[in-house]
C-alpha cells in the first residue's frame, strides 16, 4: 500500500514520463525541415525590423500596471451598482467616495505624466577629462522628438 505522499510521488513521476515521453516521440515523428522563414523572428505576421532583442520603453509597463489597477477596481463597480440600493444612502456614499478615490488616483497618475506615452529625449552622457560631468536639467530628459 501507499502513503499519501507516494500517492503524489506516483502521480507527479506519471505526468513527467507523460511529457518526456510525448516529446521524444513527436521529435522522432515530427519533419525536420527548418526554412528561413520558419526560422525568422515572427512578429505579428510582418516582417521582423531590427534586432528582437531590443528594450522597450519602462512606460509600457507602467501604463499596463496602471490600466490593470483601474481595471480591477472598476469592476467592482458593477456589484455596487446592483446593490447601492438594499442598503440606503450608506452604500451610495461609500460608492461615491470610492469613486472620487478612483478619480484622484487618476488625476495624480495623469498629473504626474505617468499617462503620457511620449518618449523622453535620450541624451548619451560626454564625458570630457578637464570637466566635471555635467547634471543634464530636467527639460531636457522630458523633451519630446
Amino acid at each position: 500500500m501507499l502513503t499519501e505522499f507516494g500517492k503524489v510521488f506516483a502521480f507527479i513521476l506519471t505526468a513527467v514520463l507523460f511529457v518526456v515521453v510525448a516529446v521524444v516521440a513527436a521529435k522522432l515523428i515530427r519533419p525536420a525541415r527548418p526554412t528561413t522563414e520558419k526560422l525568422t523572428t515572427y512578429e505579428c505576421g510582418e516582417n521582423p525590423e531590427g534586432s528582437p532583442w531590443v528594450k522597450f520603453n519602462i512606460r509600457f509597463y507602467v501604463v499596463a500596471l496602471i490600466f490593470l489597477i483601474f481595471d480591477v477596481e472598476v469592476v467592482l463597480l458593477i456589484p455596487w451598482a446592483l446593490v447601492y440600493q438594499e442598503s440606503g444612502i450608506a452604500g451610495y456614499l461609500v460608492g461615491i467616495i470610492f469613486l472620487v478615490l478612483l478619480g484622484l488616483g487618476m488625476a495624480y497618475e495623469w498629473r504626474k505624466g505617468d499617462l503620457e506615452w511620449a518618449r523622453p529625449k535620450i541624451v548619451p552622457p560626454v564625458i570630457k577629462k578637464d570637466e566635471p560631468p555635467r547634471e543634464i536639467p530636467q527639460e531636457e530628459l522630458t523633451t519630446v522628438e
